[in-house]
């Protein structure tokens, strides 16, 4: 690390958990971001502002005027600009040692596999159903860490999948049903700020995966009630049946 590292990132290697060789490891990850929305928008600055080195971001969307209500990686200039394009000018600008990869395109099939071996950390923040479970399931195969998050309304939910932990279950150990489609912010409506809280914790579980500290969310489901201001925790196992990671 030079000087302008050790300034940039000092308040992190205060940390006794992070130090020199946390700063190192987050410096030379390689962070899948799929969705540059509104989970991926604060997901992807926090992890760039903490120097995570590599962050590969897909999308297949343009900037829309009512993106900019909680999808803070856009603005009003980018409207109708490409939404990985904006997100690699906001993470650019914000630090520029970090490399950025914005691919405007549905990540699915081999290039999804690639992707995935690619990476040390996979965030999903995509919103649709069918996308979660690809996801899921390359993961599931490839042995990578996933952190999944939603947000709709005023409620939000994280959690942590590590198929290389024989015990840690999937995503589809919790979602069973591939029949309907996911409640999506366009037609149910959002809060701003639960997508901010939620990309967030995104952020936050990634970056102790990377480092190696803490308790993430594995096998547990974080649901945040953004109306009461209520946080619990549920706690779910693996299912033996999971047509994705079961026997």
């Amino acid at each position: 690390m030079n000087d302008n590292q050790l300034l940039r990132y000092s308040r992190q290697i205060m940390l006794p958990q992070i130090d020199i060789d946390g700063q190192q490891k987050l410096l030379a990850a390689n962070v899948l971001i799929v969705g540059a929305g509104g989970l991926g928008s604060p997901a992807s600055i926090y992890l760039a502002a903490a120097g995570v080195g590599n962050i590969t971001i897909y999308d297949d969307d343009v900037v829309d005027l009512s993106n900019l209500q909680r999808q803070i990686a856009h603005h009003t200039p980018d409207i109708g600009m490409e939404k990985v394009i904006s997100s690699r000018q906001t993470l650019n600008s914000l630090n520029p040692e970090v490399n950025v990869s914005a691919f405007r395109q549905r990540l699915a099939g081999e290039q999804l596999a690639v992707e995935v071996i690619n990476a040390d950390v996979v965030l999903d923040c995509s919103d649709n159903f069918a996308t979660r479970f690809a996801i899921n399931k390359a993961c599931v195969d490839y042995q990578k860490p996933l952190v999944s998050g939603a947000a709709i309304r005023f409620e939000g939910q994280v959690s942590v999948f590590m198929p290389s932990k024989n015990d840690s279950p999937c995503y589809n150990c919790l979602y069973h049903s591939e029949g309907e489609e996911m409640l999506n912010c366009a037609t149910n409506g959002v809060i701003a700020p639960i997508t901010g809280i939620v990309g967030s914790v995104q952020a936050l579980e990634a970056i102790k995966l990377i480092i190696g500290i803490g308790n993430t969310l594995i096998g547990r489901l974080l649901l945040i009630d953004g109306l009461t201001m209520e946080f619990n925790v549920m706690k779910f196992r693996k299912n033996p049946a999971c047509p994705t990671c079961g026997s």
